[in-house]
């Protein structure tokens, strides 16, 4: 294989710019070109691409976003779309592709495979819900991000006795809301895995205050919602001032940690290794600290647990 692609899709997140750094500079290092790829699958189909060299990714490993640009590709879900990618590949001379996103990013990794485009998926998504790894790319940073805001706003709710409804990213996965709650002393944390009774919190937040409990942090995953109404409702039951805080789009940015840009530049490397032998349709990962790789319909049909024991750990500690 003499010339590979690399582009990023779908929201984007920290440790992105370290994962296209060890494509460029591995491929390189072992003889081959490297083409970039703007805007994801727009960019492909739209011929919005450039040749990469071990410059054109320098100063990049600290920053936060994609240097290639996301986008949203609506035309590249069809069979006709998917065809015009396989003839942009080819045209450009672009033998294998690396993809850097979430599982909407790896359908159509899995498409281009299936027409006889090598591609390697990454899992890039701050909100750690690809199956088939333990973490991804940009997981880490977005809880320290969350963490290092929730630390500030208890300084305010500790000055004015209040409660803090958080509301943090997570749209079918509680993975951020709960390493959150724990790490930031929230008395609850609500997220899509489990069920709860308002009632019950509000009562706890009662006993609590009753034994000198003067502030309060409840952390609601994106997928759980209504942060504002439960504010309100807790407010309203039981006389505590309630504030609702929605972190949004704060959580994707800012300079990757140390564990983001490892985990990047090794899964970036492990990707181009496996292009130089000729696999393609695959996803990587990692299961404890080692790098695996599977069938990308494979990955796409796995379930991830979620972990009731660091649930139930915030129920003991947070009372």
């Amino acid at each position: 294989m003499k010339r590979i692609g690399v582009l990023t899709s779908g929201g984007d997140a920290p440790g992105m710019n370290a994962a296209i750094r060890a494509v460029v500079r591995t491929a390189i290092y072992k003889g081959m070109s490297v083409i970039g790829i703007n805007r994801g699958y727009n960019g492909l189909l739209n011929r919005d691409v450039y040749e990469m060299d071990l410059r054109s990714v320098s100063s990049i490993i600290q920053r936060g976003g994609t240097k290639l640009f996301s986008a949203r590709c609506l035309e590249f879900k069809e069979e006709a779309g998917v065809l015009k990618g396989v003839q942009a590949c080819k045209d450009l001379g672009i033998e294998g592709l690396v993809v850097i996103g979430g599982d909407g990013s790896y359908r159509g990794a899995g498409d281009l495979s299936a027409h006889g485009i090598p591609c390697i998926g990454l899992p890039g998504t701050i909100d750690n819900d690809i199956s088939s790894t333990d973490f991804t790319i940009g997981y880490d940073t977005a809880m320290n991000t969350v963490m290092e805001l929730v630390d500030k706003l208890r300084d305010t709710s500790h000055s004015h006795d209040r409660c803090s409804v958080v509301e943090v990213m997570g749209r079918g996965a509680g993975y951020i809301a709960v390493n959150t709650a724990v790490a930031c002393g929230a008395v609850e944390v609500l997220c899509p895995e489990k069920e709860y009774n308002l009632d019950e919190i509000i009562e706890k937040m009662q006993a609590s205050r009753k034994i000198g409990k003067q502030n309060f942090i409840i952390i609601v995953a994106e997928g759980v919602g209504h942060s504002e109404e439960i504010a309100k409702t807790i407010q309203a039951k039981t006389g505590i001032e309630s504030r609702a805080t929605i972190l949004g789009h704060v959580q994707r940015g800012g300079s990757p940690t140390v564990r983001d840009r490892v985990l990047a530049s090794r899964m970036g490397n492990y990707a181009v290794e496996l292009l130089e032998k000729g696999i393609g349709n695959r996803v990587v990962g990692v299961r404890g600290n080692t790098l695996v790789d599977y069938d990308i319909q494979e990955a796409l049909k796995m379930v991830k647990p979620f972990d009731d024991d660091l649930y139930d750990l915030t129920k003991v500690i947070s009372i």
